[in-house]
């Protein structure tokens, strides 16, 4: 059933109905009955949010991107430590061997097709190492730093919209390398870090804090560099900081280059992490 469902998705019109359900998420109509709903079916602890009772939200997306009360993700706070950047499990993590990134048992992917082609920028991370983390209807939305940095660029790079649950991460080839994504790119202690916002199926959209929508619903079908390196001000954020969030679930992958960051070891496939929680220690660099 569930490669059927797979092969299904090849034949949808994933944009169409990425679109046609967010109109419905940004609307009011029937939004207490589906905020329930989704309550009901998904266990959403509503003790955690900010706004606990669900009448409160003008529409499913401000429920689905719902702010946390303070104190509800603590931020790890031991020397040099790089945190979880959301609430989900751990698809996959560990080294990048020859250029490649484990997806799943027996599919990989390129740096550079990760990076929608940029040759330059996948250097930096050649050797270096990664982790996968999937959000799932359940999780908590929103995108944080996982290390202080500065601002330097976004790429957005159009694509596919495939589901990113287990069953379509074990099935599709180059899946992160194919579905809609946002490429941050952060000047931080340890040189160059990237965090990757990967669309899915129904993801009404992607957000960053600095500049919005960003993808399908900016208007924008062809890959999208934005330099901010020259800011002014710069665009410092400290770890823990608020990046962005998704309108319904997705995957966030970060990219560390090489001999910078030891992995917690304690972390493993699959494995629940929520945001603010380590993931590693960075070497202090003389």
């Amino acid at each position: 059933m569930s490669r059927f469902l797979v092969f299904l998705q090849y034949l949808l019109p994933q944009h169409f109905l990425s679109g046609f359900f967010g109109y419905f998420a940004e609307g009011s109509l029937l939004k207490n009955f589906l905020i329930r709903s989704f309550i009901n079916r998904y266990q959403v602890d509503m003790m955690e949010a900010m706004l606990t009772d669900p009448d409160d939200y003008p529409n499913f997306n401000t429920f689905f991107t719902r702010e946390l009360k303070p104190g509800a993700r603590p931020i790890a706070s031991e020397d040099y430590t790089v945190i979880s950047p959301a609430d989900g499990s751990i698809s996959q993590l560990g080294s990048i061997e020859d250029n490649q990134i484990l997806q799943a048992k027996d599919h990989k992917f390129t740096l550079q097709d990760l990076l929608g082609g940029n040759q330059s920028l996948a250097e930096d991370f050649l050797d270096g190492s990664f982790v996968t983390v999937y959000l799932s209807p359940r999780d908590y939305h929103r995108v944080h730093l996982p290390l202080a940095g500065q601002l330097i660029k976004t790429i957005y790079i159009p694509g596919r919209l495939f589901s990113v649950n287990k069953a379509t991460t074990y099935s599709v080839p180059n899946l992160f390398a194919r579905n809609e994504r946002a490429v941050c790119v952060f000047k931080t202690d340890i040189g160059p870090m990237c965090v990757i916002m990967v669309g899915a199926m129904i993801v009404a959209g992607i957000e960053t804090v600095w500049g919005g929508q960003i993808g399908r619903s900016s208007g924008k079908r062809m890959i999208t560099e934005t330099d901010y390196s020259k800011h002014e001000p710069p665009i410092q954020l400290a770890t823990g900081a608020e990046i962005g969030r998704f309108k319904l679930g997705s995957t966030a992958i970060v990219l560390f280059p090489p001999d910078t960051v030891d992995l917690n070891q304690k972390l493993e496939t699959n494995c629940r992490i929520r945001m603010g929680q380590q993931i590693g220690i960075w070497n202090q660099r003389e």
